[in-house]
């Protein structure tokens, strides 16, 4: 687990998302984390990932089966 608190972070959505306010996430990174938060309760958790992690989940879901 990561417990850091990042500074300003540049926070963004996928680019599949609708402008419609469904369901979704936004992502930011500071090099080495990569946060994730639900873009309707901005101040709300965080999740947090090591950037192997992540590269490694985002990798999985291209992956049949997933």
């Amino acid at each position: 687990m990561i417990s850091e608190q990042p500074a300003q972070l540049s926070w963004f959505k996928s680019t599949y998302s609708s402008g419609e306010g469904g369901e979704c996430v936004e992502v930011a990174t500071n090099g080495t984390t990569v946060r994730v938060r639900d873009s309707k309760k901005q101040s709300g958790p965080q999740l947090a990932f090591t950037s192997g992690a992540w590269a490694g989940f985002v990798a999985d879901l291209g992956r049949d089966g997933f």
